[in-house]
């Protein structure tokens, strides 16, 4: 199904985080949405901005990113004018970053209607998703409504948050009873065998005028900072008020400050093989594996006695491995990591860890 590209449609691109899971290879200076992690000649980020084309104009679509990757945005996706690319001089989640977009956006456009998603997603259904984004803008443009796109559960994940939410007989579009932080195992396995919780993959949906209304009606502090704002937003004089008040913006996620205190919020549970990539494991989920379930990013790789393993390599290096099983071997060049895929959640940690001992140049 061909999609209309409304002149109301906008997506607002959330590309600032350090995405510090996947280190070695997500870094500071060049985080995990910039980088090719699937090896289909396309990062993260591209494959999300191309995603967005078909629902929305391109002049649509927003980038919202740490100032410090002005230029890498830039590099990647040349056609952005700098209107395009709004920058955050301070990290304070995503509650401040999606306030001060909307915004800009209402100055511009009272009948907006918007789109949040991350940009180090994997969709592996595009068409699906696209039908869903589709069905819920139509169902935003003319309800007051905050409406999160939830993720149809595959297994009991302790690392996602869930929604609860009331089927309804009649509708695809359900209220949502609650948001949960992750779970233990147990509590997951309950979720799931009640059919009525969905993974939170922190894709919203919403008027520009419902969730300002909702940042005035719950967030005052966040609301009174961003109006403030109005009278500079589209000119000259935008980069230096965002510059002069983002920092003193609190520190709080659009969960947290607005979707767990509001009465209409709703969902549309959706498969749409649906990924964060948010760990080595998760890539290894989804990549393309050889007979042994290995991943491997390098065509000169010998390995012998080695099964489901991770091993991702700069380009032009060599592998030669044996006897290895259920491990991580990634290098970029500068750091060498080494680790068992059960322990994966310690990556973070290590990566502190790291920087402590030895220096900012790791992390």
């Amino acid at each position: 199904m061909e999609l209309e590209i409304h002149k109301n449609n906008y997506v607002l691109i959330m590309a600032g985080g350090v995405g510090s899971r996947f280190w070695p290879k997500s870094r500071n200076h060049f985080p995990k949405q910039f980088i090719d992690v699937l090896g289909v000649g396309k990062s993260l980020l591209q494959l999300t901005y191309d995603r967005f084309l078909k629902i929305c104009p391109a002049e649509n679509i927003y980038i919202l990113t740490n100032e410090q990757y002005s230029e890498l945005v830039k590099i990647q996706i040349p056609a952005l004018s700098d209107d395009q690319v709004l920058l955050e001089p301070s990290r304070n989640n995503t509650a401040p970053c999606i306030a001060y977009a909307s915004y800009k956006i209402l100055q511009n456009n009272k009948d907006a209607n918007i789109v949040v998603a991350p940009s180090d997603h994997l969709i592996l259904k595009e068409q699906e998703f696209l039908n869903k984004i589709d069905q819920a803008l139509s169902f935003t443009s003319s309800n007051n409504a905050l409406l999160t796109l939830g993720i149809n559960p595959t297994r009991p994940d302790t690392g996602y948050g869930y929604i609860n939410f009331k089927s309804e007989a009649k509708s695809e579009i359900c209220p949502v009873l609650r948001f949960m932080e992750k779970p233990d195992v147990e509590v997951a396995k309950g979720f799931l065998k009640t059919g009525r919780y969905l993974w939170n993959a922190g894709i919203f949906i919403w008027s520009a005028q419902s969730i300002t209304e909702a940042f005035q009606k719950h967030a005052t502090e966040i609301h009174e900072l961003f109006s403030a704002g109005n009278a500079f937003y589209n000119t000259d004089q935008e980069a230096q008020f965002i510059t002069d008040n983002y920092p003193s913006t609190p520190n709080i996620s659009i969960d947290y400050a607005i979707l767990e205190k509001a009465d209409n919020v709703f969902t549309i549970p959706a498969d749409i093989g649906w990924s964060d990539l948010g760990t080595w494991a998760s890539l290894h989920a989804v990549a393309e594996k050889d007979v042994h379930q290995n991943v491997v990013n390098c065509k000169a790789a010998s390995l012998e006695d080695t099964n489901n393993c991770m091993i991702h390599l700069p380009d032009g290096k060599a592998a030669v491995i044996k006897g290895l099983k259920n491990f991580i071997v990634v290098d970029d060049g500068k750091v060498l990591l080494i680790y068992p895929k059960s322990d994966e959640q310690e990556i973070k940690r290590v990566a502190g860890v790291m920087v402590e001992k030895f220096g900012p140049n790791y992390l």
